[in-house]
């Protein structure tokens, strides 16, 4: 059957590849089938619940009629609230004409490509990296890859920034990083700034600034020694170009809650709040109302995130160990230490492999189809985070792992990479 002739975007954009994957996974144990489910950057939550505090509030909220339409920039209670919340917990310091509120991180990234990017402007971001390639494509951007190797926990380096940054007009960083689990560095970061300041005075009065998108949905989730550093804080200059994403979806297991904020310059987040009026992509009201509650409640935040933290941190360096375990016994496999967020990086090289059937993995594609179908095991090639279709690394999500399940699913794996030849 002949497709209609549509927009050019409509032609060209491809769907979420995470979420497609995701969807096929849910459908096969639907129908009976077992599988260990580590795909979606999401939550079980019967696993992980957000607050009960939230909970209740968003409740009340509901029960006291907040069901109109709330203020296109976010209700001026919940930007105060983000506005302290951020000031306490990161000694940052944001007035709420420069904090946008959204339905989660997905708008206001999309508002901030729209409000910045022209067609044929460069949009500097690594890979493997969450959606930076689609958001590039949505607004015709030209694309500048970084290919970021595991020697760098897979982020770009100061001399990847360095060696493209002319011309450029968005750098998109995120840390903790959606899908590796990695953070970058202060001395990293802060050259990464001192690059961006150096550039952007470079530049005239009458051309386009160079900014950084600063995605930092996972910052409150960093274990061991790892520290998440945020741009402001070391190079106080750097308020005028970074624009950061941020929200509740990750902190408090509150994916479908959908609350995020994005803060920056006042001039750019009035543009973000022009576009989104149009878009209506805004947190319900009651929601709203629920999280800037929430958000003043300092001591129930802390007791929740011990508990969440440790209970993410423990699944995260079970299943890494395993890994490392499978490693040292011979196998074509590896993990990156845990270091932050919900993602485990792991690596399954099998390429070149030969199944118990005489089936040879030729492809990387063969690969997640075999530990699949097999081992019963799903993760997320960093092939769909725009990386290479060869590369052997995985994204694994612990959002929805249940600790009884770990050592039963790192048996089947073995078992699975045992009957190869």
């Amino acid at each position: 059957m002949n497709q209609p002739k549509l927009s050019h975007l409509a032609g060209t954009l491809i769907g979420s590849e995470i979420v497609k994957l995701g969807n096929a996974i849910s459908e096969r144990i639907r129908n009976g089938e077992k599988i260990y489910n580590f795909t979606i950057g999401d939550f079980d939550p019967h696993v992980f619940p957000i607050p009960k505090e939230l909970e209740n509030l968003v409740i009340e909220s509901y029960q006291e009629k907040n069901t109109s339409y709330p203020a296109a920039e976010g209700v001026l209670d919940l930007r105060r609230s983000v506005s302290s919340f951020i000031k306490e917990w990161e000694g940052i310091e944001y007035a709420p004409n420069e904090i946008q509120i959204a339905s989660g991180g997905r708008p206001l990234i999309y508002t901030i490509f729209k409000a910045i990017v022209d067609k044929g402007d460069k949009v500097i971001y690594g890979v493997p990296s969450w959606n930076n390639n689609h958001y590039v494509h949505m607004t015709d951007g030209e694309h500048c890859v970084i290919d970021c190797a595991p020697e760098n926990d897979f982020m770009p380096t100061p001399e990847d920034i360095r060696k493209n940054i002319k011309g450029a007009t968005l750098i998109c960083i995120c840390t903790p990083q959606n899908p590796t689990g990695t953070t970058l560095s202060k001395d990293a970061l802060t050259q990464i700034c001192d690059l961006i300041i150096e550039e952007n005075k470079q530049r005239g009065e009458d051309e386009k600034k160079l900014y950084l998108m600063f995605d930092q949905m996972y910052w409150t989730l960093t274990f061991g020694s790892t520290i998440h550093y945020n741009p402001i804080s070391l190079r106080p200059e750097m308020k005028a170009y970074t624009i950061f994403v941020d929200g509740i979806s990750k902190v408090f297991a509150a994916t479908g809650v959908r609350v995020g904020w994005a803060l920056g310059p006042e001039a750019v987040i009035a543009k973000m709040k022009a576009i989104l009026s149009h878009l209506g992509a805004w947190a319900p009201m009651a929601e709203q109302k629920a999280v800037a509650k929430y958000l003043l409640q300092t001591d129930a935040i802390k007791k929740y995130l011990v508990h969440f933290k440790s209970e993410i941190e423990e699944r995260l360096r079970s299943i890494h160990a395993g890994f490392i375990a499978l490693k040292e016994k011979g196998y074509r496999v590896d993990s990156v230490s845990p270091q932050a967020a919900i993602y485990l990086t792991i690596k399954i090289d099998l390429v070149g492999k030969t199944t118990a059937e005489g089936h040879a993995l030729a492809t990387q594609a063969d690969v997640t189809s075999y530990i699949l179908g097999e081992a019963k095991l799903a993760v997320v090639p960093f092939s769909a985070f725009g990386a290479g279709s060869k590369s052997p690394w995985y994204r694994l999500s612990v959002g929805t792992s249940r600790k009884e399940e770990i050592g039963e699913m790192l048996g089947k794996l073995e078992a699975a990479l045992e009957a190869l030849r």
